[in-house]
């Protein structure tokens, strides 16, 4: 069955860019493991048993949520910040349609070195 691109669900090619770009940092890594292991959380609840400030888990946040993978929402005196599911998703959509494109391109170059 060929992967096909959503065009609802997929943005384009510059908006991914940023949004692996986010990925792309071991500490936003983490942040999105917990989040998602986790559920929504506080910068309070974030930093907790991290060598990483406020000040640090708060600029992630801030570069996760122009990159659409994170949103906020104020509760009491805090933020309680939550991963958008939507665009991890999205990722894992470019990564497979790649994926798809590596297999075929390999399956091409088998065919060609045994005929």
């Amino acid at each position: 069955m060929p992967l096909r691109r959503n065009a609802r669900t997929m943005r384009e090619p510059a908006s991914s860019a940023v949004l692996f770009a986010a990925l792309g940092d071991k500490t936003r890594l983490r942040l999105v493991t917990r989040l998602c292991n986790d559920g929504p959380m506080s910068i309070t609840r974030l930093t907790a048993g991290s060598r990483v400030t406020r000040q640090a888990i708060r600029k992630h946040l801030r570069k996760m949520e122009e990159a659409g993978l994170v949103r906020s929402r104020k509760r009491g005196r805090e933020r309680v910040w939550q991963l958008e599911q939507r665009r991890l998703e999205e990722a894992r959509q470019h990564l497979a349609v790649i994926s798809k494109q590596w297999d075929d391109a390999l399956g091409r170059l088998r065919k060609f070195v045994e005929e």
